[in-house]
């Protein structure tokens, strides 16, 4: 069996990847002390306050390489776009059958992109990360007053009564308890959107990474490694490379012609 190299995913989608899944996790690890400080006995001040500050700030990270990698997906080399990542296109529905079918089989066809079945759930993953990307910068406003809406927060909850540079997180002295209390109102089911959004979004990502270990045995090999090399392995021909991404796709990897950004 003669295997051949395929240049997939560039240096761009790489890096934003395992951007991505350190921020996922460090958000996750924290959000899981946030959910259970009671429990921990973990204090308001300064516990709590120091919790989800660093929560925010890992949140920012996250939240600006999501939307550089939104961007990409309009400029970046043909497995980056939008048309390799998202569900749809002519014969879609066929090719997602054809897939199925062959996964069953234990003979499904390669793709070099993502296959049929992996864009429903990745388009899935990525419109959840974008719900918690907004909902998550709105919590970090309306909790520990952090931007881009925590001045406007501040304000809000200062009402009449209170000097607004004076409200501090977990300090009732320094706030209106009425325009508190319709801020905590307003506040309510965005904090109920996020947490189940959380919890939805780790099952996706399980299936994610569950679905990828078993290409990779499957395979031989490719699928992981090709996050860090951007190269897949395989003997077969590809399903998908005259018609995503042009003459070049299914030639060696010294003659590919994607660019490596």
């Amino acid at each position: 069996m003669t295997l051949r190299a395929h240049r997939v995913w560039d240096r761009t989608q790489r890096i934003f990847h395992w951007i991505n899944f350190l921020a996922v996790l460090g958000l996750a690890a924290i959000g899981t002390l946030i959910l259970n400080a009671d429990r921990l006995g973990i204090p308001d001040d300064p516990g709590m306050i120091l919790l989800k500050q660093t929560h925010v700030f890992v949140g920012y990270v996250f939240v600006l390489n999501l939307l550089w990698r939104v961007v990409w997906a309009f400029v970046g080399s043909p497995f980056a776009r939008w048309r390799a990542l998202l569900p749809g296109g002519r014969g879609y529905g066929r090719r997602l059958g054809e897939f199925v079918r062959g996964v069953i089989s234990g003979k499904a066809p390669f793709y070099m992109g993502h296959n049929p079945l992996a864009r429903v759930v990745l388009s899935l993953i990525v419109l959840l990360l974008l719900v918690q990307a907004g909902t998550g910068l709105v919590l970090a406003g309306t909790d520990v007053f952090m931007p881009p809406f925590g001045g406007s927060v501040r304000t809000w909850v200062a009402g009449e009564t209170h000097d607004p540079a004076q409200v501090r997180p977990y300090a009732p002295e320094t706030v209106n308890p009425e325009a508190w209390a319709d801020m905590r109102a307003f506040r309510g089911p965005i904090v109920e959107i996020h947490e189940l959004n959380f919890f939805v979004l780790l099952v996706l990502i399980a299936v994610h990474i569950a679905a990828a270990i078993y290409t990779e045995f499957r395979e031989g090999g490719t699928v992981i490694s090709a996050m860090f090399t951007g190269i897949k392995w395989h003997s077969d021909e590809p399903v998908d490379g005259k018609a995503a991404a042009g003459p070049v796709d299914h030639t060696p990897v010294e003659a590919a012609g994607i660019d490596e950004r």
